[in-house]
């Protein structure tokens, strides 16, 4: 036992050595994202890739819609709504538009399904859908813009407050990179949503008010129809914005193979090419990101759960004095290539004492975190690999060791030994004296018998 013990020690120092060495890769240099706001993550995992600025306010225009679309299909997921909900208009859906914002021609009192309404929005980025489909969910817009707020409190974003359905420009209508990704993260668990967004060409079938309508989509990523030279292959939505205060905005999502990556570029600019062409940055920047981060980036194991392993005393167990933990399961990371994943720093936090039995299997017994030049890259439960059980009589000593360890429970005893005490000397000293007394008298009986028969 003690043999096994000590090359399983051995085997846990090496580990430790070769995971405290320094390292020798470096990670792959970033991209030069020259936009105000960029932030690439992998959207599986939630984790960063790249960020500019990401947690600092921003004007998000048209991105908005992501949010309003959201809301819209939370709606329809308790039923309150389908896509085939026949919506008609008020004269509200008109409320705090611009003249030269985007739109579809959508009229008070044209009817049109949610579904149809959805595509306007998303696809051709019509301001007007977002108020209809604002009053078909919360019955008026002001009460849908408070759901949004709320909603996005919910989603854990802290810099976002939204003014507004559809994102033409106001002071106080604001989010930052990382707030948009979580909501759109949100809205990409909805199958229809991300249809919708991958959609490039779109027909509105004719309504009592209009002719069919067909247009295409404002994300060059996938079509050349707007803008040439910026499609994307692995690219599947989402959404574009632009206003002048917001700049050239873009929230994107790509995959390869099993991977799915979303970036957000805010705050890009149209820019002349030497050539005398215009570079839309939010589309080259936003395929710069996407190619480089599938690039450099794979996802692998930093920790092992079967090889990673640790001893933990154990008291009030009969059988054995400790017992050994392991990770809860594998710690992995999308990291980029050249790293590699044995010389990151680990950082253990276990018991100082013996922790005493019973100890269940899969106990959690501590923590291990793991980092990489000074980067975090996750913590991971350390658990018991095997039960063991308290011996009570072990477990009894203790509680009376315990017990006595209290001054009140120190005087207790005290006095009860001082009244055993008291109680052994009284029949000790006593006792005799009335035994003595009782014999006496019957010899004297017998003797004074004896005078008489003579």
């Amino acid at each position: 036992m003690k043999k096994t013990r000590f090359c399983g020690l051995a085997l846990v120092f090496a580990l430790m050595a070769s995971l405290l060495t320094p390292l020798t890769a470096h990670a792959v240099d970033a991209p030069n994202i020259p936009a105000s706001h960029a932030l690439l993550m992998d959207s599986d995992h939630d984790e960063v890739l790249y960020e500019k600025a990401a947690d600092e306010r921003a004007y998000p225009a048209s991105i908005t819609k992501v949010m309003t679309a959201l809301l819209v299909f939370e709606a329809i997921s308790r039923g309150d709504l389908t896509l085939e909900t026949v919506v008609t208009p008020t004269n509200a859906i008109l409320y705090d538009l611009s003249a030269d914002g985007s739109t579809q021609g959508i009229q008070p009192g044209e009817q049109m399904t949610v579904n149809d309404l959805l595509h306007c929005m998303l696809i051709a980025s019509a301001n007007e859908a977002c108020n209809i489909l604002a009053e078909a969910v919360c019955g008026d817009i002001s009460t849908f813009i408070e759901h949004m707020n709320t909603r996005a409190a919910e989603l854990g974003c802290t810099g976002t407050h939204f003014a507004n359905t559809h994102g033409l420009h106001r002071d106080d209508h604001y989010t930052t990179a990382r707030d948009i990704y979580r909501f759109v993260k949100a809205a990409m668990e909805y199958k229809a949503f991300r249809e919708i967004v991958s959609t490039v060409r779109y027909t509105v079938p004719a309504t009592n008010l209009s002719d069919a309508r067909t247009f295409y989509t404002t994300n060059a990523l996938l079509t050349n129809w707007k803008y040439i030279g910026y499609t994307y292959s692995n690219a599947i939505g989402i959404k574009t914005g632009h206003t002048p205060e917001a700049g050239q905005c873009l929230v994107a999502a790509a995959v390869d193979g099993d991977r799915t990556f979303i970036s957000v570029v805010l705050g890009a600019q149209e820019v002349k090419r030497a050539d005398g062409t215009t570079d839309v940055q939010s589309f080259s920047l936003t395929k710069t990101l996407f190619q480089w981060g599938f690039s450099n980036f794979s996802r692998k194991a930093i920790l092992d759960g079967a090889t990673f392993l640790r001893e933990v005393p154990v008291s009030l167990c009969a059988d054995n004095d400790y017992v050994i933990v392991k990770p809860a399961g594998n710690l992995e990371r999308t990291l980029p290539k050249d790293v590699d994943p044995s010389q990151f720093t680990l950082t253990e936090s276990l018991p100082t004492e013996p922790v005493e039995a019973p100890i269940q299997e899969g106990q959690v017994l501590g923590t291990v975190a793991l980092s990489y030049e000074g980067k975090d890259y996750g913590t991971i439960d350390l658990v018991a690999s095997e039960a063991r059980e308290r011996s009570e009589l072990l477990y009894r000593l203790n509680f009376f060791k315990d017990l006595l360890g209290h001054g009140w429970a120190k005087i207790i005893l005290a006095a009860v030994l001082i009244i055993l005490a008291i109680v052994i000397l009284r029949f000790t000293l006593l006792r005799p004296q009335r035994r003595y007394g009782r014999g006496h008298r019957r010899s004297t009986r017998r003797y004074t018998g004896t005078r008489r028969r003579r």
